[in-house]
């Protein structure tokens, strides 16, 4: 515990450090921009609060006392380590760049909507987003992070699940009324066709006849959806807004299935960087919340 009354004022501290450091009254007076007249008048002052003396005074020379030292040698890391955390307290938080690899569905869908929490809370951190149907090179740098929506085991990389995802067919009420069974089927490039596999594994049903559709990324085939151009897989965490609207209904009235696929961080195997350690923690409080 610090007692104030332990502590010898400031002014006269500084004083002393600088007399003591140069052995000059005349060079610590220019160091701190006072009269010499001044830092003698500080130095004495300490010495009255110590009740010690701490300088010998010589005609043109002043040398310290041994006690003098002594307390020279054990103040002064002190001093520095304060000037240190000052330094670094009053330099300008320079802004850090972190380059996020993801699909654009998760990033419009369920990222972006969520990612002022992370601005306000780290504001010296700038994200940028940069969409990719390939996994993003994160093992070369070529970004930060990335989040992945598969089954994971991609090499070279640490791959962490964030939360899985419940998968269901899903279209227009318009289509549903006129009925589904002529489809099409409509499927993002990545992950391929994997949902619909499992879904229909899951549920026993032969979804063979049905024709598809290859779209280049999840959020055009919702949008397709929407418009009655087919039957999408609907991936719960996306779409739930879309079905809270009504603009999108169960096709098939089957359950939700919980698959394999879901959300992944990846990561380097290297050490992250501060403002990577941040957005990993942060993700991980969102996907925490977000599991029904």
């Amino acid at each position: 515990m610090v007692l104030h009354q332990d502590l010898p004022p400031l002014m006269a501290l500084r004083a002393f450090e600088a007399v003591a450091r140069h052995l000059s009254f005349i060079k610590a007076a220019d160091e701190l921009c006072v009269s010499q007249s001044a830092i003698s008048h500080q130095v004495q002052k300490l010495e009255q609060h110590l009740g010690r003396q701490l300088f010998i005074r010589r005609t043109r020379a002043i040398d310290l006392t041994e006690e003098g030292g002594r307390y020279y040698q054990q103040i002064r890391p002190a001093l520095e380590q304060i000037a240190q955390a000052t330094r670094q307290l009053s330099q300008p938080r320079q802004n850090q760049v972190l380059r996020i690899g993801l699909l654009a569905s998760f990033a419009t869908l369920w990222l972006a909507p969520r990612l002022t929490g992370f601005t306000l809370r780290h504001p010296q951190i700038r994200v940028e987003l940069e969409p990719t149907i390939q996994l993003a090179d994160v093992a070369g740098a070529q970004v930060d992070l990335a989040i992945r929506y598969g089954k994971g085991g991609w090499p070279h990389v640490n791959a962490v699940r964030l939360m899985g995802e419940r998968l269901f067919p899903v279209c227009s009420p318009a289509f549903k009324a006129d009925g589904i069974k002529r489809g099409p089927l409509l499927m993002s490039q990545a992950p391929q066709p994997f949902e619909w596999i499992d879904w229909s594994r899951h549920y026993h049903l032969d979804i063979q006849h049905y024709p598809r559709a290859m779209l280049h990324d999840y959020n055009i085939v919702v949008e397709a959806a929407i418009a009655g151009q087919g039957i999408a897989m609907g991936r719960q965490r996306l779409i739930e807004r879309r079905l809270k609207e009504g603009v999108l209904v169960n096709a098939f009235d089957q359950p939700a299935f919980e698959s394999e696929i879901g959300y992944w961080l990846v990561k380097p195997n290297s050490a992250l960087s501060p403002a990577a350690e941040c957005f990993c923690e942060w993700l991980l409080e969102q996907c925490s919340a977000a599991d029904p």
